[in-house]
């Protein structure tokens, strides 16, 4: 390269001309930057270790490659047919994996795959195909009547303050979020966020529910609302007349909607954090304990092997060894 610049100087002038800071370079460097600063729009600096980002090996068979793949991603794209668009995201399952592991081309998964935004039960699938029917299935079976009280126990216990008591009663009033989703939030609460690095203050635990769920009231303009979003990492979109009267779930990912095949907010939290290990993406840096106990603890994803805090430890044995 350094002997084409130099050669002469007609050939210097079209890749950089010092004057104008114009030229080849010039161009080059801009649209690297750009494509960069994409990729990066919806993922944290930080990458935990056996966390949604970890690239997973599967023993999915009947996969497409080559021309078939290209094939089937044409008609997932333009089929009506629900049952042939899944049965056709099945079979480009590690053609979709291998994309989301590539910096060039994981920001466009969704131009590619645009079906998870009409098509409810995608990100399930994805998930199911990644750990298996029994993984999959734990935080529906389990949150509601193992690991709900359980929190529910070791916050009257912690005495953490009015947000709390505040989440703790909203299943006896009209405004705030069901008995389901505030025992969900409540782990935000006893599982904090921690500041990270000198550029990025802590918030508020408060502040952090606010990453991982956020409500719409019915007749709202989703488009108006995506465009105010700014959240870079997926969180919860709830949308109802009220917050303990939800009529649709979205999960919302680079602000854009992909709806919920669920109709209860177990179900809906459930897609949302599934939704992480689907599309590869890191978790929100104030909810790293949370959600690392959600993966660990209530999925048995990577236990022993993912990183997690001191806090996240003391948290499970206390749930653990609370007797209800």
């Amino acid at each position: 390269m350094t002997a084409m610049i130099t050669s002469n100087s007609s050939k210097k002038e079209h890749y950089y001309d010092p004057h104008s800071g114009q030229g080849y370079l010039a161009y080059r460097l801009k649209t690297v930057q750009r494509k960069s600063s994409s990729v990066c729009k919806r993922s944290s600096k930080s990458v935990y270790q056996d966390g949604p980002k970890t690239l997973r090996e599967t023993s999915t068979s009947e996969q497409l490659s080559g021309d078939e793949c290209r094939e089937a991603m044409s008609v997932i794209k333009h089929s009506a047919d629900r049952p042939v668009v899944k049965e056709k995201m099945k079979a480009t399952f590690k053609h979709r994996q291998k994309m989301l592991h590539d910096p060039d081309q994981s920001s466009l998964i969704l131009d590619y795959f645009p079906r998870f935004l009409d098509t409810p039960g995608l990100i399930d699938q994805d998930f199911t195909m990644l750990f298996g029917e029994d993984i999959s299935g734990k935080f529906i079976a389990k949150w509601p009547t193992f690991y709900k009280p359980r929190i529910l126990t070791v916050c009257k216990g912690l005495h953490t303050g009015t947000p709390v008591d505040d989440l703790l009663s909203e299943e006896s009033n009209d405004y705030g979020w069901d008995s389901d989703l505030a025992a969900i939030l409540m782990l935000v609460h006893i599982l904090p966020p921690t500041a990270k690095g000198k550029r990025h203050g802590k918030i508020s635990a408060t502040e952090a529910v606010d990453h991982v769920v956020k409500f719409m009231k019915v007749g709202t303009s989703m488009v108006t609302f995506l465009e105010k979003v700014g959240s870079a990492q997926p969180f919860l979109l709830c949308v109802g007349e009220k917050k303990n009267s939800i009529q649709t779930f979205y999960v919302i990912l680079d602000q854009k909607a992909i709806p919920c095949m669920a109709q209860t907010t177990v179900a809906a939290f459930d897609e949302l954090f599934k939704a992480h290990f689907v599309f590869a993406v890191s978790y929100d840096e104030a909810l790293v304990n949370f959600y690392t106990f959600i993966q660990t603890t209530v999925y048995g994803i990577d236990v022993g092997t993912a990183k997690e805090s001191p806090r996240v430890k003391e948290i499970r044995a206390r749930v653990d060894n609370i007797e209800v």
